[in-house]
């Protein structure tokens, strides 16, 4: 048994490799730069966590999202596997001792994003840590020519220039043929292995429906096809009203989005992923890095932007590889409204001048000002005080961020921050006054190393465990202590916000790449175009069409999309269809053996017998056991 393949059998528990993982962990273990694009599902972590672990040194891996980086360092360090990541929420201090850390290989992995790539006290550290591979997650980011640009990945090849010869693998599970491309020339890698899985899903079925009652064809399908399931939504208003429509159906439901905090998203999170909630109702925020095998269905009440979000949110479906279902419900005013905003994504450039404007004038930035600092943003209450559109707005921050002038973030987490500004002497006597206190004191100073000279990332259940008591309580008790003086006490945020990287210009002189930013636009209605005919195909393969956008030129048929069915039955002929569907049913308490079965239709072939009961199956009409015994679902 190969070393690679022992270490996927001790850690993760599974008894073989996926295709093409194993051919990607060799190949970066003979020093070779790789690109990995594997669909949703596909085991993208494992291609570069085995070499990680088998590496001597340090693995860096470049991470887009916060709420991604922990959920992998959490299922590293539950493997009893050292991981840590670097994100905004750490003060100075804690950044530089993860890092003099790593210097010692105290760490396998370190995730971080990619702005703190550029940040002094990383690069201070950078040439005295063993690095011995580096990675780069959610790789199409570094493509302006794709759908989810951000420039801060464009600046990872500086930092890959200063690291030693170390190989590179940049991993993304929706990638065109443009963007791989320029994932290749943006790193600067060299000769590197592409590994490209296909992208069709031979378990998944496909489905689209126009549909004039949304809710009524979901809760349909919940009835039809049990188990785990999600429902992605565009507005966190429709999210909740959603849940509750399932919900009075007897069906458990939730919701979630980014606007709710951090502690309820991960409450609602872990009860869908124990099966506690049936069906979770949600944006766009919920579904990254969670791997959950057995979810039946995903279902869109919305139509996404482009076929990218839509290919990977549908491959939360069915990563046990059993059946499973992926459904895009729309109206024709869906598609008229998809059209009408791709107008709102790309405004003219005097309207993004003119939100920029708003927006420094709403912060009180003066011209020249602004530069590294970060501005509270509350985003109702801009958009309401400049009557503005929700997602003019929203579109406007995201292209000042792909010009360089702002990063905004409205899942910011800062955790909550302390630090002890009294003398030793001061805290005895505190101590003895105020004996309630004294527990929370101590629980402080035993658990955050350097709190009594340094502001520190603490955090309340943490706190609450240790002090046996509740949430509110400690909340309480840290107001106690911070208004007597004996800590700094600041409480942690969750509100968006923004982070100027340059100083806010005269917005008649705000620099503005013009020619990228129409190609950008162009670019953006082609994806939009191809979102609006995979809704509307009626003759070929959904699955066909999905490979064939990203490149997978494969003209196999799947057989179980929406399309692919209603092939086979108008094939067959209704009388023959009708025939066999009559002797399920008037089997259907006992079932049928497929032989009797076939005796008793002797007029049909059983070729064609066997064609319909696959359609049969694939509609979760029917049932058929190991011992060929046919049940009647309905």
């Amino acid at each position: 048994m190969s070393s690679t393949l022992q270490i996927l059998q001790q850690y993760w528990k599974h008894a073989a490799f996926r295709p093409l993982q194993e051919e990607i962990i060799q190949s970066v273990l003979q020093g070779k730069d790789c690109i990995a694009l594997l669909p949703t599902g596909g085991g993208k972590s494992v291609c570069y966590q085995i070499p990680g672990i088998i590496l001597p040194g340090v693995s860096l891996v470049i991470s887009p999202l916060i709420a991604l980086m922990k959920d992998q360092v959490d299922a590293l360090n539950q493997k009893g596997i050292a991981a840590v990541a670097i994100h905004s929420g750490m003060q100075k201090e804690e950044v530089k001792q993860v890092l003099l850390d790593a210097t010692e290989s105290a760490y396998q992995f370190i995730y971080c994003s990619p702005e703190r790539l550029e940040s002094p006290l990383f690069n201070e550290f950078l040439s005295h840590i063993p690095f011995s591979l580096l990675i780069i997650d959610e790789a199409h980011c570094i493509s302006q020519w794709g759908y989810d640009f951000r420039p801060s990945y464009c600046r990872i090849a500086e930092t890959k220039r200063k690291l030693r010869a170390i190989p590179t693998i940049a991993v993304t599970a929706s990638a065109t043929p443009l963007v791989l491309t320029d994932i290749q020339l943006q790193l600067g890698l060299h000769e590197p292995r592409v590994f490209k899985q296909s992208f069709i899903r031979p378990n998944i079925s496909y489905s689209c429906f126009g549909s004039e009652s949304k809710i009524n064809k979901i809760l349909e399908i919940l009835q039809k096809v049990p188990g785990s399931s999600i429902v992605y939504c565009n507005s966190r208003k429709q999210c909740k009203k959603i849940a509750e429509a399932i919900l009075l159906q007897g069906i458990s439901a939730d919701f979630y989005h980014a606007g709710l905090n951090q502690l309820l998203r991960e409450q609602k999170q872990q009860s869908w992923i124990q099966n506690k909630t049936r069906v979770m109702v949600c944006t766009n925020a919920f579904g990254m890095g969670i791997d959950k095998p057995d979810v039946r269905t995903v279902i869109h009440h919305d139509i996404p932007e482009c076929l990218e979000n839509y290919y990977q949110e549908a491959g939360r479906a069915g990563r046990d590889e059993k059946r499973a279902y992926a459904i895009l419900l729309w109206q024709q005013k869906d598609l008229n409204e998809l059209e009408q905003n791709g107008e709102k994504k790309f405004p003219p450039i005097r309207i993004i001048k003119e939100v920029y404007q708003a927006i420094a004038d709403f912060l009180q930035i003066a011209v020249g000002n602004g530069e590294g600092l970060y501005y509270d943003f509350d985003f109702n209450h801009f958009v309401t005080h400049f009557k503005l559109d929700p997602l003019l707005v929203v579109n406007v921050l995201r292209i000042l961020e792909q010009e360089g002038h702002i990063q905004f973030n409205e899942q910011i987490f800062l955790p909550t921050q302390v630090n002890f500004c009294t003398d030793n002497e001061t805290l005895d006597q505190f101590e003895i006054m105020y004996p309630s206190l004294e527990p929370l004191i101590k629980a402080l100073l035993r658990s955050y190393a350097g709190i009594f000279h340094n502001r520190i990332s603490v955090y309340e259940q943490t706190l609450a465990r240790i002090c046996r008591t509740d949430l509110a309580n400690i909340t309480m008790q840290l107001k106690q202590l911070h208004t007597h003086g004996i800590i700094e006490y600041l409480p942690k945020k969750e509100t968006p916000q923004i982070h100027f990287l340059l100083n806010r210009a005269p917005a008649q002189f705000l620099n503005i790449n013009q020619d990228h930013y129409l190609e950008r636009k162009k670019l953006h209605t082609q994806r939009m175009n191809t979102i609006i005919q995979y809704a509307t195909l009626n003759k070929s393969c959904r699955s066909n069409f999905i490979g064939q956008y990203f490149g997978d030129n494969s003209s196999i048929v799947c057989g179980v999309c929406d399309i692919c069915l209603e092939n086979k039955r108008t094939a067959i002929a209704d009388t023959h269809f009708s025939q066999i569907e009559s002797l399920l049913k008037s089997n259907a308490s006992k079932g049928i053996n497929t032989e009797i079965l076939m005796g008793e239709a002797k007029n049909i072939s059983p070729k064609k017998i066997w064609t319909i009961l696959n359609f049969l199956q694939a509609e979760n009409k029917i049932t058929i056991t190991e011992e060929k015994r046919i049940f009647w679902s309905k």
